[in-house]
């Protein structure tokens, strides 16, 4: 029953995981009440790295201070109860078990992960989301497998439109309910899709060498949670194999390997009790006034973990003051350090991008800014009514503003390139950019010049110029600009990222001529 019980809630959990990811997604809503960052809010791992890099601490993440205690309390359940990525890996795994372990990742690489991770983001350097079990689901999710399934089902139907002929509007509604209900609102192609999707293949192939082997040695969070489990006061009776029986070896998908209960690596899936013939097998508490030694790995493992973490975080503090200038943030980021620090890297956020403004990091950041999000105008701008991004993301690394003053956030500056511009370079009128400008004072304007047309003759032309003191930087200008190959308007990041005063007070200013 025991047993029947921990797949019951491992479905259960991958089904709410699913729904959540569903959910975090435009479906015609300004709000998004429930989303997937909820995981994410209950991760300890999220949480630890959060208080280690940012230094302070966020009731966002109260629920992994939660299930920190929960764990402490009833063991690493969360492995064999709750965690998305390893119901997955249970319903891929054969049929008949290979429980033997690997024997290039046995040992002590787990702890060489988490210590390494943990001492990266105590020197500032927060790359815990690289190998967050959840992370890596959601990357995979959201970078391949779910833009795969809306172009896939978008084209199937169409075929089947075709095909079917007139009797296409019978099923119209199916399709209608799926789009609204399931499919991605857009179809977007994201950098390192292939490589997420990858990642997430890869840990579920691994599946069929040795039974739960990233969860045994290669995840940070259960090697996390591990730690914690010692202290719980349940265990199992009896803690080594019967010496007539054995059979927990072979049942058991995470220990047992030298014939007794590693408490920090039994996830409480109850396989053991359920399988145990001469039902000998019971998880009880055990109070006692001694509480166990904390798991402390070898010094060459300690040592080297936190010598790795330094080794990371330092290239990492030397950031290139030409790249970090061309990065554009999502709006409510003020500081970068501030927002490399909390940011999961999830992707959440640009799931969510309402006008496709949001693309993961490769290496424009460096190595701490890979999967963080960057606004690339040219493929989509910043929506001036949408506060999706902040909504969904799980640390307030993109703030949840209220709609006004998102609006006043300044994420970068406009700035004509004459060289490109039609009224600059080819004499010719062209008001685009200031037609499509959302702010309602109009941050781009146009005013009539008298100026010698290509030809000879001159002419009076629109010229357009920027007031730059109500420019917020949604990169709208850059996204409808008609120029071909490189836009006649682009806009930089600033350094300054504090916001706009009071917009709709604002009717002049300083004024950028793009000179």
């Amino acid at each position: 029953m025991k047993k029947t019980s921990a797949r019951i809630s491992q479905l259960l959990f991958l089904a709410v995981f699913i729904i959540l990811f569903l959910q975090t997604e435009y479906r015609g809503e300004d709000q998004i009440n429930a989303a997937v960052n909820a995981f994410f809010r209950a991760d300890p791992l999220v949480l630890l790295s959060y208080i280690l890099a940012a230094k302070s601490w966020s009731w966002l993440l109260l629920p992994a201070l939660l299930m920190t205690s929960a764990t402490v309390l009833l063991g690493r359940f969360f492995c064999g109860w709750v965690c998305p990525l390893g119901t997955i890996l249970d319903l891929f795994s054969p049929k008949k078990r290979n429980t033997t372990p690997l024997p290039w990742l046995s040992g002590n690489l787990k702890y060489w992960i988490l210590l390494t991770l943990l001492s990266a983001s105590l020197f500032n350097l927060n790359l815990a989301g690289f190998l967050d079990p959840i992370a890596i689901l959601l990357r995979g999710l959201t970078f391949f497998f779910y833009p795969l399934l809306g172009l896939s089902a978008r084209e199937g139907w169409v075929e089947l439109y075709r095909s079917i002929g007139e009797s296409r509007d019978a099923i119209a509604p199916a399709y209608n309910l799926i789009k609204g209900y399931i499919l991605p609102f857009r179809e977007t192609l994201y950098p390192l899709s292939f490589f997420s999707a990858f990642i997430l293949i890869a840990i579920i192939l691994l599946e069929r060498l040795e039974t739960r082997a990233w969860c045994r040695h290669l995840c940070p969070l259960g090697t996390l949670l591990g730690w914690l489990g010692r202290f719980s006061p349940f265990k199992r009776i009896p803690e080594r194999l019967c010496s007539d029986c054995g059979r927990c070896r072979e049942l058991c998908p995470t220990t047992f390997d030298r014939g007794y209960l590693e408490r920090e690596e039994c996830i409480f899936c109850m396989e053991c009790e359920k399988g145990c013939l001469e039902k000998r097998v019971r998880f009880i508490p055990l109070w006692s006034r001694e509480l166990p030694a904390p798991l402390i790995p070898e010094r060459r493992v300690l040592l080297g973990g936190l010598a790795g973490g330094l080794l990371l975080a330092i290239p990492a503090r030397f950031r290139s003051p030409e790249k970090a200038s061309k990065l554009i943030r999502p709006p409510g980021v003020r500081s970068e350090e501030e927002f490399l620090k909390k940011c999961v890297r999830c992707g959440e956020c640009m799931k969510v991008c309402l006008k496709n403004a949001l693309y993961p990091a490769a290496w424009q950041s460096g190595l701490d800014g890979i999967y963080t999000p960057l606004v690339i105008p040219r493929l989509g701008y910043c929506e001036y009514n949408c506060t999706l991004c902040g909504q969904v993301c799980p640390t307030g690394a993109i703030p949840n503003l209220p709609l006004e003053q998102k609006r006043r956030e300044v994420i970068g500056k406009a700035v004509f390139i004459k060289d490109h511009c039609l009224p600059f370079a080819r004499k010719t009128d062209c008001i685009v950019c200031e037609e499509h400008c959302p702010i309602p004072e109009k941050a781009i304007r146009s005013r009539e010049v008298r100026v010698m047309g290509l030809d000879g003759v001159i002419k009076t032309v629109k010229e357009p110029y920027i007031v730059e003191d109500i420019c917020n930087g949604c990169g709208i200008c850059e996204h409808v600009c008609p120029v071909e190959t490189q836009s006649g308007i682009r806009v930089f990041a600033v350094r300054d990222r504090r916001p706009i005063e009071d917009s709709s007070q604002k009717t002049g200013g300083s004024e950028n001529l793009g000179y």
